[in-house]
């Protein structure tokens, strides 16, 4: 089976905004664990003008760059990792961070998250990683990029709760800004 990589991101897109933040687009539900029928997601993106079956849609997650979407066991159900903006129950476990944790922004975001810290938004957590790189990568999508440092070890010690999504993503409900350097 070969995919384009323009029908692998369009298709992954499609997707990221229906299993993330807007279900009812292509006329599916999410579980309140944020799994939707395969089935139902096969149709609903046929429905929206992609010619796709579950031979593509396999292929598809295991191809998505960030790995953001997850079968269970009998690929009945699909569901995005993390990074939702509707509420849903991931089954994230909290889990002890690395003692620094890094998010990648703009440089025209930093006088709010100076003030601010780093708040969810229209999300349901915030999103960290492990490594400069994929921050940098992150905050280069939204203009020149700056990485933020993250006193997770800290923030960890001050009771705040950190999960690890399937897709190696760190998440926290805020970043107060009293935990972040340049």
């Amino acid at each position: 089976m070969t995919m384009t990589e323009k029908q692998l991101t369009s298709t992954s897109k499609l997707m990221s905004l229906v299993l993330r933040h807007n279900p009812g687009k292509i006329g599916i539900t999410l579980d309140k664990n944020g799994w939707a029928s395969t089935q139902a997601l096969i149709e609903g993106i046929n429905r929206a003008g992609h010619t796709i079956d579950l031979e593509w849609l396999k292929y598809v997650v295991q191809n998505n760059d960030k790995q953001r979407f997850k079968f269970n066991e009998d690929y009945s159900l699909i569901r995005a990792s993390q990074g939702h903006s509707v509420a849903v129950d991931v089954e994230l476990v909290a889990t002890r961070p690395p003692a620094t944790l890094y998010h990648g922004t703009a440089t025209r975001f930093l006088a709010s998250i100076n003030k601010s810290g780093l708040i969810a938004k229209k999300r349901l957590h915030v999103h960290l990683s492990s490594d400069k790189l994929t921050a940098e990568q992150v905050g280069g999508r939204h203009g020149q990029a700056v990485v933020l440092i993250i006193n997770a070890a800290q923030m960890h010690s001050d009771g705040f709760k950190f999960y690890l999504s399937d897709n190696g993503v760190w998440l926290t409900q805020a970043v107060p800004a009293q935990y972040i350097t340049q």
